[in-house]
């Protein structure tokens, strides 16, 4: 077990589908931060602005860029995330499945929409993990997880952030995205500092609140599988898509596309 990860962080990550590590990426601050800026300076294909015209401030997002940017490989490669992960998840190994920059601007009032990560992707298994750390102080503009949430029996519907409208066909596999607010249900939520990482699981509901500081709230997320990851087909096209990946419904996710860079010895 890393150092950084205590019995306790695992059996709540199992039982409510997110935990807290300080200091995660403290050793990585300044890099994540340049490679944030190379990433706003020279978008990928997925890049995007989430706010309609008239709403105030910026919300950028964009992923699948580490093979590119050499700052996120340097964090992939080295950080002790890769270690963490599979202590959280209870693997023996590690793949990279994607890296996603949030930049939310000050005076952004715009809430990142709840949503659960794993209907969106084309990943089937229960040893998965995503690592959000933000390199800027995060006050009250930081991610919010329902506890327990990843053992729903029934997905959350997915949809699209820029207007909200359903990313597959609506059907019975899948529920309308609740209201945790207005329903009453138990949110976890922390005060960060830079390098901090909140680790949640794929099926855990998340979203996250506007930025009304005075700051920017630049955040940084690695999504990781484990040894149980299948491919899996879905409803529609998947986000991230990977076209041309061949891979079919029950193969082990490709290493050569999502290489393991963490094997137990």
């Amino acid at each position: 077990m890393h150092s950084l990860v205590s019995q306790d962080m695992i059996d709540a990550y199992q039982r409510d589908g997110v935990t807290i590590i300080r200091g995660l990426f403290s050793d990585y601050v300044d890099t994540i931060r340049k490679g944030i800026a190379r990433n706003m300076a020279d978008p990928g294909p997925y890049a995007a602005e989430n706010l309609k015209p008239g709403e105030s401030g910026r919300f950028f997002d964009d992923y699948c860029n580490w093979q590119r940017i050499s700052e996120f490989r340097d964090v992939i490669e080295h950080s002790p995330a890769g270690e963490v992960a599979a202590d959280l998840m209870g693997s023996d190994t590690t793949q990279i499945f994607h890296d996603h920059v949030l930049v939310k601007e000050p005076g952004t009032a715009k809430a990142t929409p709840w949503h659960q990560d794993g209907p969106y992707y084309f990943v089937d298994g229960r040893q998965n993990i995503s690592f959000w750390a933000p390199v800027d102080l995060v006050k009250d503009a930081s991610l919010r997880c329902v506890l327990g949430s990843h053992l729903w029996e029934k997905p959350v519907l997915p949809t699209r952030w820029l207007n909200e409208d359903a990313f597959y066909p609506d059907s019975d596999a899948y529920q309308p995205v609740p209201d945790p607010d207005a329903e009453g249900m138990a949110i976890a939520e922390w005060a960060l500092q830079p390098g901090d990482a909140v680790a949640f699981h794929y099926w855990t509901l998340h979203g996250a609140r506007g930025n009304d500081a005075t700051d920017r709230r630049r955040a940084f997320s690695l999504r990781f599988v484990g040894d149980d990851a299948r491919y899996v087909e879905r409803p529609g096209k998947t986000s991230p898509p990977f076209p041309g990946h061949e891979m079919k419904q029950g193969d082990a996710l490709r290493k050569d596309w999502f290489p393991v860079i963490f094997k137990r010895a």
